[in-house]
């Protein structure tokens, strides 16, 4: 059994997708649909631009998903359909790729709301005031008795759950400073702030969760082809309920660990990463060795999985 995963933030850089472009006109058209959808040639700054801009969440989070429709759309043209997954699954933004792969929401109402979503976590917290910050070697347990001691009356919260040994905080800045040197007293491998703009999977993003359900409530989301693993669920959802768990999702932890367990539980043993990078492979292979692992981002990626998948 096989499922689908795609990226999130952080996994952007400079030049991504472009070689999937070149090599398949179906990749290359999801690229032109997210410029046409924002009105901006989102594709230069992704293939050319500077780092510095494309990390800013506003352009991240759309480029991240056209990056790994791309290609979802190189598979297909190689005769591999998002039915080759019992399930799908992403990463935070990479939860909208996931339901665009799989049919649930258009190209171009992916974008357009994660432009928007970008733009609202950007904007729900001045910048200065949040912060995020990465806890190694600690698991989700001990990563939140650290984030309640550093609190001290502000928000500090165990935000991303990714493996047993990464785990990361979110919050005011300064809470999530006491974080980092709490978790070091206790036994960290490490911990050190993130290069992030904005404490997001936080009740900070709360001003961002109403955008959001305003934004969702103006698309037609349909049931999609297989389906998805929600983070806030960390399980299997049905259609209905997508919607409500994107608005959920921004304030919510993503509970990465709990989902690759559920995959494993259901009867996943293989995990295909589409898009950009292969951070989601390196956390799945630490919940679940037992689970092989497959990154698809580039034409030679495409071509060796579309062998191995139209065989399986």
């Amino acid at each position: 059994m096989k499922s689908f995963v795609f990226p999130g933030q952080g996994a952007q850089t400079i030049g991504m997708g472009q070689a999937l472009a070149e090599a398949y006109p179906a990749a290359k058209a999801v690229f032109d649909e997210v410029d046409d959808a924002l009105g901006e040639k989102l594709s230069d700054l992704i293939w050319s631009g500077d780092i510095a801009d494309l990390t800013l969440t506003r352009n991240a989070q759309p480029a991240l998903m056209a990056t790994s429709l791309a290609a979802m759309r190189a598979l297909e043209a190689e005769g591999v359909t998002i039915e080759a997954a019992s399930f799908v699954a992403g990463h935070s933004l990479g939860e909208y790729s996931a339901l665009a792969a799989a049919g649930a929401l258009s190209v171009t109402d992916t974008a357009r709301l994660l432009r928007t979503r970008g733009e609202a976590m950007q904007d729900a917290v001045p910048v200065g005031i949040g912060a995020m910050a990465v806890l190694l070697g600690m698991d989700f347990e001990a990563a939140q008795a650290v984030a309640a001691e550093a609190a001290q009356g502000e928000v500090c919260q165990a935000a991303n759950d990714n493996d047993p040994s990464q785990v990361v905080v979110s919050g005011h800045k300064a809470a999530v400073e006491r974080a980092v040197e709490i978790a070091k007293a206790n036994g960290a491998k490490r911990a050190m702030l993130l290069p992030v703009s904005a404490p997001f999977h936080s009740s900070l993003m709360a001003p961002a969760a109403e955008v959001m359900e305003a934004a969702l409530a103006a698309v037609t989301l349909n049931a999609p082809a297989v389906p998805l693993i929600a983070n806030v669920r960390a399980e299997a959802v049905n259609a209905d309920e997508i919607k409500a768990l994107l608005v959920e999702q921004v304030t919510g932890s993503v509970r990465w660990r709990e989902s690759v367990q559920w995959m494993a539980g259901a009867g996943v043993t293989e995990v295909w990463e589409i898009g950009a990078g292969k951070a989601l492979s390196g956390m799945v292979k630490r919940v679940d060795r037992g689970i092989a692992t497959r990154a698809v981002g580039s034409p030679d990626d495409v071509v060796a999985a579309a062998a191995a998948l139209n065989e399986g």
